[in-house]
């Protein structure tokens, strides 16, 4: 959920509050919740590293299922009208090809491009765009009273909750209690920790599984990532959790109350972090256009111009993306653009787009 216009002073304490409730990490995979609820075993990919896991909100089946319930919920708005789904489409690994969304409660475009969501329980290093939401529990407070989003007050999201004989149940599985806002956010982490992007063409040819085998411009592809991308597109996630400036952009003045265009600046007020944004997984980077955290690039094919050939330079702009010769931008030829692209696709996992457990339960 993309929390764009992020407010300091009606969030702060909600996400104090969140911080403090779920801050304990600690690096296991299966656990059982104070309830001997039924533990969900998330299945690690062999070619994935072990994510830590909540310790404080441990996986289980009935806390899954009620967070894919409440995922797709628009009781969680104040209008009845918006879910977390609204902007965060399983097709489109989770993302919702808009350049800023204006599904939202008041209409209003966002700040922010609503970022795709899957392989979150690796997301070890903050979330939104700006890393201003330490876990998952508490990036969920964002969107959910944000004014622009969905804008709920909690006591009326849990009146209605309870309401509902169905949630009543789920949350009794779940948690052993009545509906809570806090058992809203635990249970919408822990279902989104479980959306899992490991079933490509290139996971099957990376683990040997099959008689898949890559093309010459797919291996060529994957190779050029590797050696040219790969600073910032690390390991089989495609992504190194951390903010880069990647050049878009000069000018970094910024008036609003949020500072939403300063980048990762907002959160930690180091200089270096002016204009670094978190660093997107590539995969299925072919269904999630439009790119970059304000959309600003609707094809790939824009997006690797940029890094050709658009990179502005200023002393913020990561110097990953400096050639030896200290000019800006990554070498590529077409042949390499197209090896890319063919191994860009190879990253597509059809499973995600359509598994019937991450999809909407009603």
């Amino acid at each position: 959920m993309s929390m764009s216009k992020n407010n300091k002073v009606l969030h702060f304490g909600f996400l104090l509050l969140a911080n403090l409730m779920f801050s304990c990490q600690k690096e296991t995979i299966e656990t059982v919740d104070p309830e001997d609820n039924t533990p969900y075993v998330m299945e690690v990919p062999a070619n994935f590293p072990k994510p830590a896991a909540m310790q404080d909100n441990p996986l289980t089946k009935a806390g899954v299922e009620l967070g894919r319930h409440l995922f797709y919920e628009p009781l969680l708005s104040s209008t009845m009208t918006v879910s977390c789904a609204s902007c965060h489409h399983q097709d489109r690994a989770f993302s919702d090809g808009l350049i800023l969304s204006n599904l939202g409660i008041s209409g209003k475009a966002l700040d922010r491009h609503s970022p795709a969501l899957f392989n979150l329980a690796w997301a070890n290093n903050g979330l939104f765009w700006d890393g201003g939401s330490k876990n998952l529990e508490s990036q969920a407070f964002g969107p959910l009273t944000h004014e622009d989003e969905m804008g709920i007050y909690f006591p009326e999201m849990v009146d209605r909750l309870m309401a509902k004989p169905l949630y009543v149940g789920l949350f009794k599985e779940a948690f052993g209690e009545n509906p809570t806002a806090a058992g809203v956010v635990r249970a919408l982490a822990q279902f989104q920790r479980t959306i899992i992007s490991a079933n490509s063409k290139y996971d099957r040819y990376k683990r040997k599984e099959g008689q898949v085998s890559f093309s010459e411009d797919e291996r060529l592809g994957m190779q050029l990532v590797q050696s040219k991308c790969g600073g910032c597109h690390s390991t089989d996630l495609f992504t190194d959790n951390n903010y880069h400036n990647n050049g878009i952009d000069t000018d970094f003045s910024d008036d609003s109350k949020d500072w939403v265009y300063k980048g990762r600046y907002r959160i930690s007020y180091d200089i270096k972090d002016l204009g670094a944004y978190k660093t997107p997984s590539l995969r299925n980077v072919m269904v999630s256009a439009p790119y970059m955290h304000d959309g600003r690039f609707a094809t790939i094919d824009e997006v690797l111009k940029h890094y050709r050939s658009g990179i502005k330079n200023t002393i913020y702009t990561d110097r990953l993306l400096f050639q030896a010769n200290g000019n800006p931008g990554i070498a590529l030829s077409d042949r390499e653009v197209k090896a890319i692209k063919a191994f860009l696709i190879s990253l597509t996992d059809e499973k995600l787009l359509s598994e019937a457990k991450y999809a909407n339960p009603k």
